[in-house]
């Protein structure tokens, strides 16, 4: 069957690249760039196993500019553009998903839209009102930045925000195109799987924001983090994984999912989610003090990417970090391979590796790496498993 995907991001190219081992899929974008790319089979996203599949698998998937053509007789239209939060407002920018959703109904009434970009709950079933289509289906996706594909090809879930005959065949479309022989699978009203996306992201933050937490307490009186959270996470109930700390939660869809639920819950009685948000902007504040506290002279930023594998810098920790120093007037240069310029928010920038050494008194790295074996007198971290 035709398939249809808009938004080639992270989200959008590892579900076409999936789907299009078995079916005629198109990949729709904005950016010529990113189009030309993929048609070429090479990834515009950092993710190893996509690169791997892109260049290896035998793949019916064509990216274009062109949405009559991209629309026009597909069965399924996915939707993977990108939310936002929008601060001021106080609620996500779903203006993509709105437009796309109007563009794929005026050209192909007839195929079944899923939404997989986060959107506010109720956001699915006002919609279809507002459109008057049956047609809108909201199906969440848990995907690990930089291992989107493989997170895909082994789903710890499948949801779908529809209770139908045609959920259970666009679920058994997912299942056949991963690597899975079963999925669990769960079948609830929109609302209900827009709110399971939202929970879900929100409690991961929450796991993060404890641990770095319990960092916290330790750094200031004088323990041994991973001793502590070894005893703790022995506990079954609690287990041994995200768990290691960093400068804080970040990326795409933590900080604004964990934002929307709580204006979400309006005058719901709540303070448990309002409360890890505020936690994540102390302990970046924290890590700052920290940093500052050594007195250095010239404080290196050692990549400003969320985490390893990745090439995205959108709300990543070290990003509030370098502005609290900057605050300080702390003298500051950055190495971060994908910056072409030689400066970054008035930042210099070194992309000579062995330079930026030698130029840092204090490297200030949010996950270690083996190129600064080297120097690690001068390295300022929190990640203690050297894992995400």
């Amino acid at each position: 069957m035709k398939i249809t995907v808009v938004g080639a991001g992270y989200v959008g190219l590892s579900m076409a690249t999936l789907l299009a081992k078995y079916n005629e899929v198109a990949l729709l974008d904005i950016i010529s760039d990113k189009v030309d790319m993929i048609n070429k089979r090479v990834s515009p996203i950092e993710d190893p196993k996509l690169n791997e599949y892109l260049k290896s698998k035998k793949l019916n998937l064509t990216a274009t500019l062109n949405a009559k053509k991209a629309y026009s007789d597909a069965k399924y239209i996915i939707i993977a553009t990108p939310t936002s939060f929008d601060i001021k407002n106080k609620k996500f920018n779903v203006s993509s998903v709105r437009k796309t959703i109007k563009e794929a109904i005026e050209i192909n009434p007839k195929a079944m839209i899923i939404i997989k970009s986060t959107v506010p709950i109720h956001f699915t079933q006002n919609i279809r009102r507002e459109y008057k289509s049956e047609n809108i289906v909201f199906s969440p996706e848990f995907l690990r930045e930089g291992k989107a594909l493989e997170d895909l090809l082994h789903p710890s879930r499948i949801i779908i925000g529809e209770q139908s005959q045609r959920a259970q065949a666009f679920a058994e479309v997912l299942e056949t195109a991963s690597d899975e022989e079963k999925i669990t699978k769960l079948f609830v009203k929109s609302s209900e799987a827009e709110a399971i996306k939202l929970f879900s992201n929100t409690y991961l933050a929450m796991r993060i924001a404890f641990f770095n937490e319990l960092d916290t307490y330790a750094y200031e009186n004088n323990l041994n983090t991973k001793q502590i959270i070894n005893g703790v996470c022995l506990d079954k109930r609690i287990g041994n994984f995200y768990n290691n700390p960093s400068f804080g939660y970040g990326g795409y869809c933590l900080p604004k999912d964990s934002k929307q639920l709580v204006t979400s819950f309006g005058k719901t009685p709540h303070s448990l989610i309002r409360s890890v948000i505020k936690s994540n902007e102390i302990r970046k504040q924290f890590i700052a003090k920290k940093i500052k506290d050594t007195n250095s002279d010239v404080v290196g930023i050692y990549r400003l990417t969320m985490k390893k594998n990745s090439d995205n810098f959108r709300s990543s920790a070290i990003m509030k970090v370098i502005e609290y120093l900057k605050k300080q007037k702390i003298q500051l240069i950055i190495y971060e391979p994908l910056i072409q310029e030689n400066c970054f928010k008035g930042i210099k920038v070194l992309n000579d590796l062995e330079l930026f050494k030698t130029k840092s008194d204090l490297i200030v790295t949010n996950r270690n790496d083996s190129q600064l074996n080297d120097v690690k007198h001068k390295i300022y971290t929190r990640d203690i498993y050297l894992r995400d």
